[in-house]
């Protein structure tokens, strides 16, 4: 069983990007450890703030972003980060050669709850040498050279691609390292479970709706197979499921935004978990458009999101 630090310095040429994986992934370990805590520690609820999006911040949203904000930019690999919880992007005082976006904790309405929550990054080469602006960030997802996520859930674990496949680790909290648990990830083209929050139903296009219909007709219906619903509301959870056993996430645009822009964001939400399905043999799109291929206009740029097994994702998208 290999570490993390191990299968890096085996499988990841460059030794600036396997220094900027240990620090987000070292920072994510102590933003489980402080999780555990729970109300014990009095970081439960809300933190009295709103972020760029508008969205009330919980307490750990601010913590876990200041944890991973720091640790960041103290790291000699990083010229800047981008994160949900920043209005604007925050240049390093290095000329680390890597920009690092990030969702400190993505699902953190589950906080209270006790339910799972996650953190998501998504990793660039700086273009040029000058400090870094925002306009550096606006890469399509394509030029992503690592992205993952940490899922805070019974156990703590660690799935990450650098483009050669997805790998999944499990953190060992004696020894305080990740292990490799699981190598070269691949996800079934063929599914008979979805996610979706049902709750919006009345908002989505009538194609959206008579897709889902058709999910939920079952064996009695067109698609001649059962289908079971599972939704966690934390994106992290969801995909994590999929790439687990299988299965399609979709949060499609609705009436309720006359942009038709969708509500997840595109640079540290649906770009990295693209790329983790991609590389596990499945599809990221939004109802138009490959995810990887999209160039952003900002960073907390939103989009509709479909992706999981293959040919589930090509049939949602044929309606």
């Amino acid at each position: 069983m290999r570490s993390l630090s191990q299968f890096l310095a085996s499988d990841v040429s460059s030794a600036s990007l396997q220094e900027v994986l240990l620090v987000t992934t070292q920072t994510c370990i102590e933003i489980s450890s402080a999780l555990k805590k729970g109300s014990l520690a009095g970081i439960l609820g809300m933190a009295g703030n709103e972020n760029v999006q508008g969205e009330e911040q919980k307490k750990l949203d601010v913590i876990s972003n200041n944890m991973l904000k720091s640790a960041l930019l103290a790291s000699p690999t990083v010229r800047a980060i981008a994160s949900e919880e920043e209005d604007d992007i925050v240049p390093a005082s290095t000329d680390g050669e890597y920009l690092i976006a990030f969702d400190p904790l993505d699902g953190s309405s589950n906080i209270d709850i006790n339910s799972m929550v996650g953190t998501i990054f998504s990793i660039y080469h700086q273009v040029g040498s000058e400090p870094a602006t925002e306009a550096d960030f606006l890469q399509p997802g394509k030029n992503q050279v690592a992205a993952g996520y940490v899922l805070y859930g019974p156990s703590t674990m660690l799935v990450f691609s650098t483009g050669h496949g997805v790998h999944m680790f499990t953190l060992d909290v004696e020894q305080g390292e990740f292990i490799l648990t699981r190598e070269n990830v691949k996800v079934d083209t063929e599914t008979q479970e979805f996610a979706i929050n049902m709750s919006n139903q009345r908002f989505w296009s009538e194609a959206m709706q008579n897709y889902v219909n058709d999910l939920v007709a079952g064996k009695d219906g067109s698609r001649g197979k059962n289908f079971n619903m599972r939704w966690v509301a934390a994106m992290v959870g969801d995909v994590h499921r999929i790439l687990c056993r299988g299965g399609i996430f979709i949060y499609p645009w609705d009436s309720k935004d006359p942009n038709k822009a969708g509500k997840l964001r595109l640079m540290y939400e649906a770009n990295p978990m693209g790329m983790l399905l991609e590389q596990a043999g499945g599809k990221a799109f939004t109802h138009t458009d490959r995810i990887l291929d999209i160039q952003p206009d900002g960073i907390h740029q939103r989009v509709a999101v479909v992706l999981g097994a293959a040919n589930e994702v090509d049939k949602c998208l044929s309606y």
